[in-house]
Parts: structure tokens; sequence; C-alpha cells
């Protein structure tokens, strides 16, 4: 039985083989790594994305520096406190404005606490929307070119392997198209797949095959 199997096995891997070694397989490559990063739009999302961390940070920093003061002028009242020349009223007195203050610096503590999560959390879903985007986006553009060009596979250059091994560990220059792609994206006035849908009412998606994402 297991011979029967490994027969089997070999001569499934030997088909594409010998389709391949007849030239009836159309194959392409694409580095969808480099094609991510030399997309004008991704530079234009990491400005926004840099820019909505900066002004969490600012946000963030004057938080903290509020907390600061908040933390100060309870350590300068227990200072104060702490003289012997206070009259009883005056110490109740401060000592109420005390306990007042650390009260409020706990719920400040809180809502640091949220602040700090919640903006993490938002930060990393507009991140993972806009890569997505972008990523489908690309992936749009080389199924149009794989329909165009007539290709039956397409890898990914960049894509690695679960042992840490480039998946296309040899593909000559010229059946990589990763440059085409590239013109395509940063081609002025370009529809892209919202603008379609949003003049003809759906989308166009091309048939083609699957390229790892980077």
């Amino acid at each position: 039985m297991k011979k029967s199997l490994s027969i089997f096995s070999a001569l499934m891997l030997a088909l594409p083989i010998a389709a391949l070694a007849q030239g009836t397989l159309k194959i392409g490559t694409v580095d969808m790594q480099k094609a991510f990063k030399d997309y004008n739009k991704t530079k234009e999302a990491e400005v926004k994305i840099n820019d909505a961390k900066n002004a969490a940070k600012k946000e963030y920093d004057d938080r903290a520096e509020a907390y600061k003061k908040a933390l100060d002028e309870i350590n300068n009242l227990n200072k104060q406190l702490e003289s012997p020349a206070l009259s009883a009223d005056k110490k109740t007195g401060m000592a109420k404005d005390r306990d007042d203050k650390i009260a409020n610096i706990k719920s400040m503590e809180r809502e640091i606490s949220d602040f700090r999560q919640t903006r993490e959390r938002q930060l990393q879903e507009q991140l993972m929307r806009v890569r997505e985007g972008i990523v489908k986006e690309i992936t749009d553009v080389v199924r149009e070119k794989v329909k165009a060009k007539s290709l039956d596979f397409v890898f990914d250059k960049s894509g690695i392997s679960i042992n840490g091994v480039p998946l296309v560990l040899y593909a000559p220059e010229n059946i990589d198209f990763t440059s085409e792609i590239i013109d395509t994206l940063n081609r002025p006035g370009r529809p892209t797949a919202s603008s379609r849908k949003t003049t003809t009412g759906s989308s166009v998606t091309p048939a083609a095959a699957r390229p790892v994402k980077p």
C-alpha cells in the first residue's frame, strides 16, 4: 500500500514538472515585499500612521505630565502635614485636600492606562486595515497582469517557508514582472477597486494565481 502511494505521489509530482519541461506552463514571479514598499500609497499611509502615533504620544505625554504635577502636589502636602507648627484645624483641612487629590490621582492612573491600551489597539487596527487594503490592491493588479499574460502560476519571490527558507530558491529574471506591478500601481489617475466600485457599482475581480502576502 505504501509503495502504491509512493508511486502515485511521484506521478503527481512528475505531471507539473513534465508539463513545465514541455513548455505548457507559464510561470511568473513577483516580489510582493518590494511592490508593497515601493507603492506610493504605502509611503503615504506610513506618514499618516506616524502622524497618528505622534498625536497619541503627545496626548499621553500631556496626561503623564498632569499626573506628575498632581503627584508633586500630594507629596508637598504630605511634607506640610509633618510640620508641628500646623494647627489641628489647618492640618485637618490639608489632610482632606490631600485625600481628595489622592482619589483624583488614582482616577488619573486608570484613565492613563485605559488611554494607552485603547490608543495602541486603535493604531494597530488602523495599521492592519491599511496594510490589508494595500495588499489587496497589489494583489488585484497582479491578477490583472496574470490574466493579460495568461500565466498559470505566480510565485512571491519574497515569501519565506515555515522552515525559514525562501519559497523561490531560483527563477530566471525574465519571468519576474515586479517592476510592471509597481509602475501600474504608481500610475497617475489609476482607477482602484474602490473607485471602480463607486462608479460602476461593482469591483473587477479577475482570476489569477494568488501570491503570498508580504
